[in-house]
């Protein structure tokens, strides 16, 4: 009896392979993490702003485009988490200046306790939150108006009530109020690190790294929301209602509940912002925050998210925070017109937005 041999597998052609298990596997799946794109431009704009600039990388230098990034970084990773759950919130910029008015109206004008004033403006900025999360949920209504019409009204409440009240429009002298030094120490102190005895470090007065508090709250933010993203229910939740809702309600994801307390937590991150700005300028101005929930949601994008929901990181939206602070201080550094920023924060968006669309669809292709 014959037999026919078996005929040789045939390979598939090279545009149906899988590039999961393909010789650039690794790098493919590196390459469509949300924050890869965020890192790459974050070390060339380092790069050019270091070997371009002769203060830039000193650490006299340095230490102010730290804190100016870990300021927005934020707020920028609470957007995120907001973005990545499908909404926005355009009054994070205002919350910032609200918050910090009403702490510091309450320790000026009334001599309050620094904590009760700290407390009272929590509270408040929980309840602005809430506000928007019931109305976006209950109505309907597109978050980005609900949002705006909460901004026209903490813009107005800014300037109006505390006119009303002060008879100007920032706040000043509360540094005697009780318990002002141990606010300072949570939310203003600063550490200086002496690294004069770097190579680079020429001149003894340009060695001192100064670290602010808003750096240590910045990186436990990054931190704390980067563990809720990637390794409890709730981060399954906030990337389940931002990529299919009705998807996610139908499984038994609290639709409701996860996304009001989004909007929370970016109420939360405007407070914690508008503390760390009040203790270090010990100013409040009406105006503060104002036109800042824009540079928050590019930095997020910037950082991987995706402007339709359900994707996203809390790193890559750091580092949108920190590219944006780099070339911020790396424009006045050279001297330039400042309104150049605008047009760098134009480019950024628009680009984010190619990159990610075209990595989307590139991760959707071999899934």
């Amino acid at each position: 009896m014959s037999t026919t041999a078996a005929p040789p597998p045939v390979a598939a052609p090279e545009s149906e392979r899988d590039e999961r298990v393909g010789r650039y596997a690794g790098l493919a799946a590196v390459l469509r993490r949300p924050e890869t794109g965020a890192l790459v431009a974050a070390i060339v704009i380092f790069c050019y702003f270091s070997f371009t600039t002769t203060a830039f990388a000193l650490p006299a230098g340095a230490s102010t485009w730290i804190f100016f990034s870990s300021s927005f970084a934020i707020m920028a990773v609470a957007v995120a988490l907001l973005m990545i759950g499908g909404e926005f919130d355009l009054s994070a910029g205002a919350m910032t200046g609200t918050t910090g008015l009403i702490t510091g109206i309450m320790m000026s004008h009334w001599h309050i306790n620094v904590w009760v004033s700290i407390a009272t403006s929590l509270v408040a900025a929980l309840a602005i939150g809430l506000v928007n999360g019931l109305l976006v949920m209950k109505t309907g209504l597109p978050s980005f108006i609900v949002t705006l019409g909460t901004f026209f009204v903490l813009r107005g409440l800014n300037l109006a009530v505390v006119k009303q009240i002060i008879h100007q429009v920032s706040v000043v002298d509360f540094q005697e109020a009780p318990g002002y030094n141990s606010g300072a120490q949570l939310f203003g102190s600063k550490v200086q690190i002496d690294i004069g005895w770097l190579p680079w470090v020429k001149v003894p007065s340009t060695g001192i790294l100064t670290i602010y508090s808003a750096t240590w709250w910045a990186i436990g933010v990054i931190v704390i929301a980067t563990w809720v993203l990637q390794r409890t229910r709730a981060g399954n939740w906030i990337f389940a209602v931002g990529g299919a809702q009705l998807s996610a309600r139908q499984v038994g994801v609290p639709v409701f509940r996860t996304k009001v307390g989004l909007f929370m937590t970016t109420a939360f991150a405007g407070w914690m912002v508008g503390m760390l700005s009040l203790f270090k300028t010990t100013t409040a101005q009406s105006t503060t925050g104002v036109g800042a929930e824009f540079i928050y949601i590019i930095c997020a994008v910037v950082g991987g998210c995706l402007l339709t929901g359900g994707y996203g990181s809390a790193v890559g939206a750091a580092l949108g925070a920190l590219i944006y602070g780099m070339v911020y201080q790396g424009i006045i550094y050279h001297n330039w017109d400042s309104d150049w920023q605008y047009a760098f924060l134009g480019v950024m968006l628009l680009g984010a937005v190619l990159v990610n669309n075209w990595v989307k669809t590139r991760a959707e292709r071999v899934r």
